[in-house]
């Protein structure tokens, strides 16, 4: 099966999707821009930065700035998914493939304290390209040293996908955070729970 297991963040391994959707529709808000939830979904998977390119807003930076210091209080209490962290150390080589950037870790993962059980994090300040362009996926891989067909990539959404196969990287789908299998119709698996990434292992 796979030596490798890499993730997705949000929507896969915490459940912090709603929270950035709020915080972003009430910066809007504020900015005398009125949105729906369900318009800004198409923001999941992507960076903070192209989300705000597609919205064509004026400001980008402080746009930006104020979306991310809206979620900070939330973020320090976002919950891991039940069972994550229990599969993920039993897991050999993980790492993390995600949208956000250093900031915005700061503000929400490194506070959790379950960095440690990962070999290596790429977030969107760390290359030139982003998901779903397989760029950070390939780079992941050369941290772990595997080859794409050795490893797999485990998200909740469309970008998430893409970026694996354009990486030629199997991909899994965390239904738990997608709730919906419309459009990944080309995934290699549909994991419901955690728990079924562990028959997925290389057995020695």
């Amino acid at each position: 099966m796979y030596k490798s297991f890499i993730f997705d963040l949000d929507g896969t391994i915490i459940d912090s999707e709603r929270i950035g959707l709020e915080a972003l529709q009430s910066t809007l808000r504020q900015i005398g821009i009125l949105k729906d939830i369900e318009e800004l979904r198409f923001s999941i998977g992507i960076p903070g930065l192209r989300t705000l390119e597609i919205l064509e807003i004026a400001d980008i930076p402080t746009t930006l700035n104020t979306w991310l210091e809206k979620q900070k209080p939330f973020m320090k209490h976002v919950p891991v998914f039940q069972g994550m962290i229990e599969v993920i150390a039993k897991l050999p080589n993980t790492a993390i493939v995600t949208s956000q950037n250093k900031k915005e870790l700061q503000a929400g993962f490194e506070k959790l304290n379950i960095a440690h059980h990962f070999q290596s994090v790429i977030c969107a300040d760390d290359t030139e390209k982003h998901k779903p362009n397989p760029e950070p996926l390939e780079l992941a891989l050369k941290i772990l040293n595997c080859k794409a067909s050795e490893a797999i990539y485990i998200g909740d959404s469309v970008y998430d996908l893409r970026c694996a196969k354009s990486a030629g990287v199997d991909f899994g789908l965390a239904y738990w955070g997608a709730k919906s299998k419309e459009g990944f119709e080309d995934a290699n698996y549909i994991f419901t729970t955690p728990n079924e990434l562990l028959n997925c292992k290389q057995t020695i």
